[in-house]
Formats: C-alpha cells, structure tokens, sequence
C-alpha cells in the first residue's frame, strides 16, 4: 500500500522528506497544542540534551521550512511516530504516511491536497467516508466576540455534538440568539454539501459566513467524483484554531472503528513558528490498517493438506489456483494446532 500511495503523490509532484527520529524536547513542550498525544518519550543524549522521539511529524517537517522559499514546496513522508495508546495507556509506535503542500498557497493548492486525500482513502478501501469541515464558518461567528477560555470550551461542546452545552455558555456570555441558533446548529450539521451549506445560509446573511460556504462548496465539488468515497460535511469537525484555520478533513474506511486519515490547513501553526507561508496537509495511519487483514472470521480460507510423498511443484500449483480464486490458503502437512479455518482439502483430492 506504501508504494501505492507513494506512486499517487509522486505524480502530482510530491518528494520524499526524511527526518531524525528524534528533536529537542523544548521543541514539542511549546507546541503541545497541536500534538495528538501529550506524552513525549524523552532521554538525555550525550551532550546533556533532553531529546524526545518525535511524537509528530508535521511539526519537524514545519521546522525545516526556510522563509523566502519561492512558490509551492510539495513533499510527502513514511515515518514512525511515538504515543500514548487510547486504549493501553503505554507508549507505542506509530506507522503513518502523509504529504504536506506549504508556501504560496492558493485555492488550487487546497483543492489538490483535498483531493489527493479522497484518492488516497480510494485506494484504501471502496466505501470510504471523507467528512470535510471549514474552520472559517466558526471563525465568522466568533469574530468580534470576547475571547478567551468559554471559546475553548465553546468550540469543545460542538466537537462534542453538545447543542445544549453550546446554548448555556452562549447563554452565560451574552451571545445574541442568532449566532446562539448558528452554534447549536453546526453540532449536528452532518450531510451532503448542498444539504448543510442550504441550511446554514437560511439562517444567516453574515458575509463572511456565506464566502467560507462558498469555498467549502467547491473543495467538495473538487473531490466528490473519486470512486468509492462519499463526501460529507460535518461542521463539528474541530481542530485548535490556535494552529488550524480553514479547511479540515477526517477519512474513514469500511473495518477499522476510528479515523485513517486526518488533515487540514495550519496557517496559524506556520505563523505560529515564524514561517512566512501558508499550509495543507494530511497523514493517512498505516497501522490502523493492519486491522483490516488481522479482523477475519478464520486464520484461513482454505487448509490445504499435502503429504510428504506429493510432488510439491503440483501442490503449489494447486495452492496458487486457491488463492487466485480469491480464498486465503495455509498449505500443511497436518492440521496445525489453534489454527482456524473454513475448509480443509487434501491434496490427494
């Protein structure tokens, strides 16, 4: 799948980037917000330094961005990150592959970066989901508005599809009915573009609002013709606006529970570490994938018996007939121990 994807981005003129595998703890301790886990496994190397195996990858890819780079920088990456699991609690390593697009960044640029996560989810698996959000509506919303901590907390209840969470802090910071209404609205908007995008317009006449619909309309109408994957939008699709501004996206495919792939654009990340330029990116988790072939019903399709007298060159050729019919096959000489299977044909047959 790694060659796939490899091949995809290569195409539009992504590169390869290769990085250490590990940074300066300082680095990742001023930028916690945008760390998926806040635990960093750190060491002291032998010049006294507190290192930390790198937790993420945008983060180190953002550092090596040179101001006064000239028009776009297109570069993808196949690395290991280091997190807390959810479910374990313990550290564990992390297989992910993703592409970033930084510099001048135009319209074009997010179309194409957008896309290229529709395909890639495409190659995945057919019945993919891609749920696209534009941080910008919520951005409207608030603007003018007080800042501070119940903006946090505001925008934690609408990730959390959390309407009446939303009305009691709108409620308890003065917010005025309409934009109250809009809030509540965006933590169940979920659905086609023109659904949603309809919706919201028949509630407010906000300029801002209706010019970040318009631009989430045509990110979808960029990627919404890639076989095998839907498009929908989710206005509850949240991510810090400390580091992210814009569009933001999640992929899901059929077998595996959580999001494969994540990304949006990080303008404030980039302004956030001093690089005069603009950014989109994504990162597709390999691991998850692992899911999709170690979650079958048996260990195999077919067992296929053979004995030591057969001649092995026809027990291949038999093994090779199983497999291209679509069916798994474990060709062995005996039943094995606590291995599971569907059907057992002996050779012989």
């Amino acid at each position: 799948m790694e060659m796939k994807l490899r091949g995809l981005y290569e195409m539009y003129g992504y590169y390869p980037f290769k990085m250490s595998k590990f940074e300066e703890y300082n680095f990742y301790s001023r930028n916690k917000g945008i760390l998926v886990s806040e635990g960093v496994i750190t060491f002291t190397d032998t010049t006294g330094k507190l290192m930390a195996l790198k937790p993420d990858v945008t983060l180190s890819i953002v550092k090596n961005y040179r101001n006064g780079t000239e028009g776009v920088q297109r570069l993808y990456y196949n690395e290991n990150v280091y997190r807390i699991s959810d479910k374990t609690h313990s550290y564990k390593e992390i297989n992910q592959m993703g592409l970033e697009c930084m510099g001048d960044i135009t319209e074009y640029n997010i179309y194409e970066v957008v896309r290229l996560a529709a395909m890639s989810l495409s190659m995945l698996s057919e019945g993919s989901v891609l749920n696209i959000s534009n941080l910008d509506v919520l951005s409207a919303i608030l603007k003018g508005m007080e800042p501070g901590q119940w903006q946090k907390q505001l925008l934690s209840c609408i990730g959390d599809k959390n309407p009446h969470g939303v009305k009691r802090i709108c409620e308890e910071k003065g917010v005025d009915s309409e934009h109250t209404e809009l809030l509540m609205f965006l933590t169940k908007a979920y659905g086609t573009c023109h659904d949603i995008v309809s919706q919201i317009k028949g509630k407010t006449d906000n300029t801002e609002i209706l010019r970040a619909l318009e631009q989430l309309e045509n990110i979808v109408e960029a990627a919404d013709d890639v076989p095998g994957v839907k498009l929908y939008v989710d206005m509850s699709l949240i991510k810090d606006a400390e580091y992210y501004n814009g569009v933001v996206f999640q992929g899901f495919i059929k077998g595996v529970p959580s999001g494969v792939l994540s990304g949006g654009q990080y303008d404030c990340l980039m302004k956030k570490m001093d690089k005069d330029a603009k950014a989109i990116g994504f990162a597709v988790y390999l691991d998850l994938l692992q899911r999709l072939s170690t979650e079958r019903k048996y260990d195999t399709d077919v067992l296929l018996i053979y004995g030591h007298n057969d001649d092995y060159g026809q027990v291949l050729k038999r093994a090779v007939k199983i497999a291209e019919s679509g069916r798994t096959v474990s060709a062995q000489t005996c039943v094995p121990d606590r291995m599971s299977y569907e059907e057992i044909i002996k050779f012989e047959d």
